[in-house]
């Protein structure tokens, strides 16, 4: 894309900032604060923001900051009533807003004779109504996605206006002989395999060329396109072995996933800004005939996944990419293309002719020029339109722009509210691995790009569709969703938007209408405990959205050799990986100390280099990573020199660049990336190594690097790990550090170095809003932190004189058995009582604490554990706490009548100062379990069955001894 193209596009909206009265937050992207280091700074306006204001946000967050909800409209069977009567559940649940999205009628759900509303119906408008007003009343955000399902859709559309695909097939023949096909058998043995086919697709036979079966040059073949009318391809065959490739293009071949009534039928043409332009006007003028301006009504609007299935045309498609390029890509299609199956990605088999190395080189280049203009079509033509839409409606653009047809970072930029997703795939949570790159993670592969999409375009408002679980949404547990949202976080999110709350009335049958996603409902047993994570959430969401993250690593993936030989992948699942250790990258980086984005070319060719920094706006680098990149432009190779020339690093992994992109004087723009790269190695070798990766342990290997190459971090951390990480902001003077233990029941305690100087450290506790000085024995920039499992921690680093207060133990720390002199366990037997959520109570005498999930008649129980027993203190002074360990549930403690205290997370462990009494102390222990066992037992119930016929028994109850650990 040129430079003021890409100018123009990333202009057309602003960053999105959401009003509070608070001026926004700059600093600088070393993340060191004014004192620490006068060549890092960026020259941006001081933020007027005190660090009491900021504290008081983040004690009492207002609705915009707290987790909002995607509201599953199921089926559109929805009454003004209920409406009102959900809002209100959720607004008691600490809920913040609603996304509005209609969706379509669960399969196995009973939909209770009620009528469904037509989308955009005078009926459906006026439910509408009441939710737009419920939610103004309450105070509540509400966005609403842009048609129902995904992606934009609907009956309506024309068949100009329908969604396109140019796919190819092929034949292999050997001759000498006479060819006779139908057009109709071509036609037909184009079928990808759809995961949303369109009943009324139409096919339409473009191009025909008969080719070698080893090729080396696109005049080797025999095109044959004036045959493509014809009903029967008639040709003769030469001798040998030869592959009849044929062009078909398919239109209206893929449906809506998922949409309601009104909004289903054909997906639009993405690629065409005036079918884009009639989608949206049709939405909007409809809706403001009825209700008004729709920015009195809507904070944004909503674009959901980029799921196109393969789309990759346009009418105007062969015009446009001679205009870009410079070339006629006609003679090259056939051999750029993959044949398509699954959501789009290449099919794996062999296929075709076999093509010369120099021939293979060539269509690669052809290929990176076609990808990259079906993305500029795809970024001017919906993108920007849905942008400029969304502005002239007065709401914000709200988008998860990212697939094979956008570049995240590039579009990321184009919209208000950037939106990415994460996912929660199993209960447990289980250890990273270096194989698969969705193992142990919760965030998606595409986070990272759309955090950094905003941070390069200086938003701070980050979404994120959170804790989707299509596998065991009846099992996720409140730690599950608590370590999902803080590795949502590490990502660079700022707000969560649940997936997702069901329209469900209270009398359908258990458990009510669900779409999918974690079953985040008022008939969750953990639903009372809910608003434990909903305010520690927002807490840390009104802290990072006035906050500016720090970054002075940056990484420039090699997308151009991606686009080249895969093409784009499907983001945030890419079929591909290359290098399969780009997504862990980040991740070291963060784990060691520091801050990274990742960039794109067109952002090195925008910046400006000084003093060994590359600098874009507000951000500003002193080293890049380029992973295994061979192809980038000549004037990225040149800002990449300027940029070592000042002082900067350039780590090159496995490879350095070597050669030019696209096919237009290739071989003279590959001369010249070449002889910039190599120059810059022969004068600056120190500053321009070639590193050699270690996957097995990345950790440590960035670890070394890091030493070697003085990449000196934010945060020195003396034991880094894969199950430890940390995100450094700043707001005004404060400096905020946020740590997580992400990892499968393990205890990290480790030292925390930080390069700050005159500051004093505060633990904010984000589950109280409490905050106290953070307890130290030394300098007070050293610190020890312990994180148990799934704990975290926000410390702030502020002006204030305070002592630190060495001496005095933690209030907010939880408790930490640490080495126990003495321990014993409560012996039974212990009187339990049983509350299901089906209503039933039992009560029982268990001798010994048993799981209930290895009991036949047991395992079928959800709801609330209560048991009861006592237990002897002979002596005042003794310092007790009692451990019930790792629990699949939530619990709570009561010594004698008085609430001890609750626990949702991490280790069960109640710090028993000033509850007990000499003598005999009663003890009940409250367990609330999760939904899943029991799901897994409702053979009849067809809910049940569709969500947990693959999912596994997870513990229940006490499992084991509940000990008395005496630590003093």
């Amino acid at each position: 894309m040129i430079r003021r193209e890409f100018i123009r596009l990333a202009s057309l909206t602003t960053a999105a900032m959401p009003f509070t009265g608070l001026k926004d937050c700059r600093a600088s992207s070393s993340g060191l604060s004014e004192s620490d280091n006068e060549d890092s700074k960026i020259d941006v306006p001081p933020a007027n923001i005190s660090e009491t204001s900021l504290y008081e946000l983040f004690r009492q967050p207002a609705n915009q900051y707290r987790p909002m909800v995607r509201w599953w409209w199921n089926g559109d069977r929805v009454v003004g009533k209920e409406i009102i009567r959900e809002l209100d559940v959720l607004q008691a649940a600490g809920i913040g807003g609603v996304e509005i999205n209609p969706i379509r009628f669960p399969a196995e759900a009973d939909p209770m004779n009620t009528r469904a509303l037509t989308w955009m119906s005078d009926e459906w408008i006026d439910v509408l109504e009441v939710a737009l007003r419920g939610t103004k009343e309450r105070g509540m955000t509400c966005d609403m996605i842009v048609g129902s399902g995904w992606p934009y859709g609907g009956e309506f559309l024309s068949r100009e206006d329908q969604t396109q695909m140019m796919a190819i097939g092929t034949r292999n023949f050997t001759g000498p002989g006479h060819v006779r096909l139908t057009r109709a058998e071509l036609l037909d043995s184009v079928s990808p395999h759809f995961v949303s086919p369109y009943k009324d697709s139409q096919k339409e036979l473009c191009g025909l060329t008969l080719v070698p079966s080893r090729l080396s040059t696109t005049t080797a073949g025999v095109r044959m396109d004036e045959q493509r009318n014809r009903d029967f391809i008639e040709f003769d065959l030469p001798s040998g072995d030869h592959v009849l490739y044929f062009l078909v293009k398919l239109t209206g071949f893929m449906a809506v996933i998922n949409g309601a009534p009104g909004a289903t039928g054909p997906v639009l043409n993405h690629y065409s800004e005036q079918a884009v332009a009639r989608y949206l006007d049709r939405l909007s003028n409809r809706l403001s005939a009825r209700i008004g301006p729709l920015g009195g009504h809507f904070r944004a609007f909503f674009t959901d996944s980029i799921e196109l299935e393969g789309a990759n045309w346009c009418d105007d498609m062969f015009a446009q990419f001679r205009r870009r390029r410079g070339y006629d890509l006609s003679p090259w299609l056939p051999f750029i293309l993959f044949k398509v199956g699954e959501m789009g990605n290449a099919v794996s088999e062999k296929y075709g002719a076999d093509f010369s190395p120099a021939f293979k080189a060539q269509t690669d280049l052809v290929r990176y020029d076609f990808e990259i203009t079906r993305h500029e079509l795809f970024q001017e033509r919906f993108v920007a339109t849905f942008a400029k839409w969304c502005t002239k409606n007065g709401v914000k653009s709200r988008m998860q722009a990212y697939g094979m047809d956008l570049d995240a970072i590039t579009a990321g930029m184009m919209v208000d509210i950037p939106e990415c997703e994460t996912w929660i795939r199993s209960e447990k949570i289980e250890s990273f691995g270096t194989g698969d790159y969705r193992q142990g993670r919760s965030y998606t592969m595409i986070n990272k790009f759309v955090s950094s999409a905003a941070h390069l375009s200086g938003k701070q408002l980050i979404s994120c569709e959170e804790m989707t679980n299509t596998d065991d949404p009846f099992h996720a547990s409140l730690e599950r969703i608590k370590v999902a949202g803080d590795q949502s976080m590490l990502s660079g999110v700022t707000q969560s938007v649940l997936h997702g709350f069901n329209y469900s009335p209270p009398d359908a049958p258990f458990p009510g209408w669900v779409r999918y996603g974690t079953y985040f409902s008022e008939r969750n047993t953990w639903w009372p405990y809910f608003k434990l994570w909903v305010d520690y959430k927002a807490r840390l969401s009104a802290v990072f959205q006035h906050s500016v993250m720090q970054a002075d690593i940056a990484i420039l993936p090699p997308s151009a050799d991606l686009a080249s030989r895969y093409g784009f992948q499907r983001d945030p699942f890419p079929k591909t990986v290359d290098p399969p250790y780009l997504y862990k990258l980040w991740e070291v980086i963060h784990q060691n100390g520091s801050g990274c984005d990742y960039l794109t070319e067109d952002i090195i060719r925008q910046s400006t280099v000084s003093q060994g920094r590359l600098r874009f706006r507000d951000r500003s680098y002193k080293a890049i990573f380029l992973p295994d990149v061979e192809s980038i432009h000549p004037a990225t190779a040149a800002l990449l020199k300027a940029f070592v020339e000042s002082g900067g690093t350039l780590l090159c992994i496995g490879k350095v660049p070597y050669r030019a992109c696209g096919l237009i004087d290739n071989a003279s723009e590959s001369r010249i990336v070449h002889d910039v790269i190599q120059s810059l190695r022969s004068s600056y070798p120190l500053r321009t190594p070639i590193l050699t990766v270690n996957e097995e342990d990345m950790v440590n290997w960035y670890r070394e690097v890091q030493k070697k190459y003085a990449l000196e971090p934010d945060v020195l951390i003396s034991k880094p790990t894969d199950y430890i990480s940390q995100l450094h902001y700043v707001c005004g003077s404060q400096n905020i550090f946020f740590f997580s233990n992400y990892g499968p029941q393990e205890t990290h305690t480790f030292e925390a170095t930080f390069h700050l100087s005159d500051k004093t450290p505060w633990l904010w506790d984000a589950e109280s809003g409490k905050r106290e000085p953070y307890p130290t024995s030394g300098p007070k920039n050293v610190l020890t932190i312990t994180l148990g499992p799934s704990e975290s921690r926000l410390i702030v680093f502020e002006k204030s004189a305070v002592s630190s207060g060495s001496a005095i133990a933690s209030k907010l720390l939880p408790a930490a058995i640490g080495d126990p002199i003495s321990e014993r366990t409560i012996a039974g037997p212990w009187n339990v009582r049983l509350i299901h959520v089906d209503g039933t109570t039992q009560t029982r005498i268990l001798q010994n604490l048993t799981d209930f999930s290895q009991h036949d008649d047991l395992k079928s129980f959800a709801g609330t554990i209560i048991y009861s027993n006592h237990f002897q203190v002979d002596h005042p002074d003794q310092h007790l706490v009692l451990d019930l360990g790792h629990l699949h549930s939530v619990s709570q403690l009561e010594i004698n009548g008085r609430l001890v205290g609750t626990r949702w997370y991490g280790e069960h462990t109640y710090d028993l100062s000033g509850a007990l009494r000499l003598g005999v102390n009663d003890v009940t222990i409250k367990v609330v379990s999760t939904l899943g066992d029991y799901m897994k037992t409702l053979t009849d119930n067809k809910a049940a069955r569709a969500w947990t016929e693959d999912t596994p028994f997870y513990p229940m109850g006490l499992t084991q001894p509940v000990r008395l650990v005496r630590t003093q």
